[in-house]
């Protein structure tokens, strides 16, 4: 994709995976703009300090790298608003004209859902059909989204594929998921949008949400804290690391879906269509018991954890693992950070943000 042919719009860019994308754009030349509504699902001074870095990591845009992107604006803009205020996102898409989106504002988190479903409907689904029409009305050349490895729900069969049904969630927040993989597609068939979803397995590292176990387990381990332990411990989780996630986002966001020229109606794969929309799974591929999660992060903060084993949690599952050989056909590339050099890099931020 050309710098040079209009901004590209980050939604939820004050949120992890979010704001390493934007950062990631800008470094390489792009004009981003940046959306967020910086709620307070979680504290929202961590997402204030990554769009400070931000701010503070924007290159020099002199004459030459930053040429292509010279604009009033700058390379970088940022937006206080959520994607559910339909009227507000639809003034932002005329006024900025983004030739790509990448669409990562979402209401997440599996337990959350079940306290408070309301707050799913209203941003997975209301703000992602504000997107999809923005992107409809407004020219856009791609849409990546983010889809989760929740959406294989009840599914058993590991490694998970984009070729296995998703029929059976176990969470609300899953069937959102599910629900904009369905709506992308339709926009697809109907308007010839190309859009992209990318089921997302456990990501990790730097800058992550508090709400994610890395975070709880280090804040806890560090405070002499019990942590909690669901299913007795015997629980295993795809975690990837942060940079594979941006790196498989940018490389989808430059190649955009395209329709399957071999797509079968009487035998439809799940993975692909008819027509310009495409699923894949950014997983490590390496799935790992959460004990050995556990005892990574031990050694890397230098602190024995206090375990306290639970039961499992409604709407969790017992594993996941991804199958990744689409999208490395697709975009040659597949996601493969050890956990022990991720974690390492996770624990040494954690302690230096937190100063503990």
């Amino acid at each position: 994709m050309s710098a040079s042919s209009g901004p590209i719009l980050v939604t939820g860019a004050a949120g992890f995976i979010g704001a390493a994308v934007a950062r990631r754009l800008l470094a390489r030349g792009e004009r981003v703009i940046g959306l967020d509504n910086l709620n307070s699902y979680y504290d929202p001074s961590l997402k204030r300090a990554r769009l400070a870095l931000i701010e503070a990591e924007l290159p020099a845009w002199a004459d030459g790298a930053g040429a292509a992107v010279a604009s009033a604006a700058g390379p970088w803009s940022f937006h206080q608003l959520a994607v559910e205020d339909g009227e507000a996102l639809a003034e932002l898409f005329a006024a900025e004209r983004p030739r790509a989106v990448v669409h990562l504002a979402a209401q997440a988190g599996v337990r959350y859902s079940l306290e408070n479903p309301a707050a799913y409907v209203q941003s997975n689904l209301v703000g992602f059909g504000h997107i999809l029409e923005g992107c409809r009305h407004h020219g856009v050349e791609h849409l990546v989204y983010a889809s989760s490895s929740s959406v294989y729900g009840g599914n058993r069969q590991m490694p998970f594929s984009e070729q296995h049904a998703v029929n059976h969630p176990v969470s609300l927040y899953a069937a959102t998921k599910k629900a904009n993989e369905l709506m992308a597609h339709t926009y697809s068939h109907l308007y010839g949008l190309p859009a992209t979803g990318l089921r997302f397995f456990t990501v990790y590292g730097p800058w992550g949400r508090p709400d994610m176990a890395p975070m709880l387990f280090a804040r806890a381990i560090l405070a002499g804290e019990p942590i909690r332990v669901f299913n007795h411990g015997r629980m295993q989780r795809d975690f990837t690391y942060i940079d594979d996630i941006v790196e498989g986002v940018i490389r989808c966001l430059d190649k955009p879906a395209s329709a399957d020229l071999h797509f079968d109606p009487l035998h439809p794969n799940p993975a692909t269509a008819a027509v310009p929309h495409r699923l894949f799974n950014i997983g490590n591929a390496q799935p790992t018991e959460l004990l050995r999660f556990i005892a990574v992060l031990e050694e890397a903060l230098g602190r024995e954890a206090l375990k306290d084993f639970q039961p499992m949690q409604p709407g969790d599952v017992p594993a996941t693992a991804a199958d990744t050989v689409a999208l490395e056909a697709w975009v040659g590339f597949r996601p493969s950070t050890p956990i022990e050099l991720g974690v390492e890099r996770f624990a040494r931020w954690y302690q230096q943000f937190y100063g503990c």
